[in-house]
Parts: C-alpha cells; structure tokens; sequence
C-alpha cells in the first residue's frame, strides 16, 4: 500500500495525513480489550503524573496486541511511502496514550509542543532534545466531536520551525517552543482504526476532554536508520529523512533534486 501523489503533497503543505480504516477493527477491538484490562486492575495514584506524561498500561507497550497495530497492518507500508523502504528503524512498542474526562467546560483551548523535549515526568533527559522522523498515531475509539481528547495538530508549522532552526539552530528548542505565528489548530475526527502520519517537527498537542469518554489512541515514534547521525541537520532540512518525499519537496522548492 503506497501514499498517492496527491495525499503526499497534502503531507509536505499540512504536515500530516489522516487515512481512515488502515487498521482492522477487530485488531483495534482487541488492543481495546488489554488495554481495558489493564487499567481496570488499577493504576498506582502516585504515578499518574508520569503515566499520562508517558504511557499507559507500560506492561502492553511491547506485546504485539499493541506492537502489531503498525508492524502487522498497512500502517507500515504507508509510513514507508514517506521515509523509504527499508529506512525505518525495527518498531518495538508505542505510547499507549489515554485521555480522561475533564470537569472543566467551557475547555480551555490545546497547547502545543513538539515531542523529545524534557519535562519533570516525560522521561526526557534533562538538557537533551530526544527528536526523531515521524508520529504515527492510531486511534481506537471514535471520534465524533472536538474537545474529546482529539489529536489536535497545527498545520504547516513544520515548515515554520523548520526556517526558525535554520536561523537561530536546533539547539535553540533547548530554550523552549520557538516564538512563531500559529495557524487555527485542526482536532482531528475519525473512527477506531484511522491513523494520522504526522512529520515529528509539527506543532501537535491532544485537546481537553469533556466528552463523557474516554478517548483512546496509541502512537508510534518512527526514526530512520541514519538518524543518529543527522538528527540535528533533520530539524533544519524536514525531508531529509523522507526518501518518498523528495520529488515533491524539489518541486515545491524546498530541496534540490
């Protein structure tokens, strides 16, 4: 399963790419169900901070219930289509990524961020920027309306940050989330099943929930097999990394052919 012509120059403007039904429901239905499992046997109080900052029921990140959502479905040819076949480091495990239901209402509107930056609980090492290639999130329960712990990004601003690491150099996301002008955010709507490819330099965050469910999605954190050695040169030039990427990106100006 490859990306068209066309969905990859919606990916090179935006910056992301939602396809619907990639993965089998029955599969989405089963992750549901350890997931469910586990969290109903309980979740210690005092490590909530660190859980939601980095992964729910830590015990499943591994077991292919949740692994295989992208190693076994077509979520793995798709992400290929961008990075290259054969470039994406093995994918073990993801962030199994759960958002309660709030009190607040009115919410308070999405902030965003960009991933590898360090927090007290996310596990980033402090003084470091853990970035990699892509975001691939895979939903597994519907979404029908905003303000439900949507994924929510903010399309283009991977071109922005890309130009701002140019000038003031990657390092500088050590400062903390650069000054840009922010377009309208999009939260995304979708079923069990859909999956979001998101270039790892757009502006993203997850929306409050005030819906009376709770939302679930798991996401993976790609990163091509050069990446070691050009992580910083990857923030400054965004398709780098993207081997399916680079007809368009040279059409469009960015890169030379």
């Amino acid at each position: 399963m490859q990306l068209s012509y066309f969905e990859r120059q919606a990916f090179y403007r935006d910056g992301f790419l939602q396809v619907p039904g990639v993965v089998p429901r029955v599969m989405a239905d089963a992750a549901l169900k350890a997931i469910n499992h586990s969290i109903g046997q309980g979740m210690p109080a005092e490590e909530m901070p660190k859980i939601r900052a980095q992964s729910f029921c830590r015990e499943l990140q591994g077991d292919p219930v949740i692994a295989d959502l992208f190693n076994r479905t077509p979520a793995f040819a798709l992400a290929e289509s961008l990075i290259g076949e054969g470039h994406i480091e093995p994918v073990y495990g993801a962030q199994i990524a759960l958002r309660f239901p709030v009190k607040a209402d009115p919410p308070t509107p999405p902030i965003p961020h960009l991933d590898g930056m360090y927090t007290p609980t996310n596990g980033v090492p402090e003084g470091t920027i853990q970035n990699f290639t892509m975001l691939v999130g895979v939903l597994l329960s519907d979404l029908r309306e905003t303000y439900s712990g949507n994924f929510t990004v903010w399309p283009g601003t991977h071109h922005q940050y890309e130009q701002h690491f140019r000038e003031r150099t990657p390092q500088s996301l050590l400062n903390g989330m650069p000054p840009i002008s922010l377009p309208e955010p999009k939260q995304i709507i979708g079923n069990a099943g859909d999956i979001v490819l998101v270039h790892y330099q757009l502006a993203h965050s997850a929306a409050p929930n005030v819906s009376p469910h709770v939302r679930y999605a798991v996401f993976f954190r790609l990163t091509h097999v050069n990446h070691a050695a050009q992580k910083w040169e990857a923030m400054k030039d965004i398709w780098l990394e993207y081997a399916g990427m680079q007809e368009i990106a040279a059409q469009e100006g960015s890169r030379p052919l």
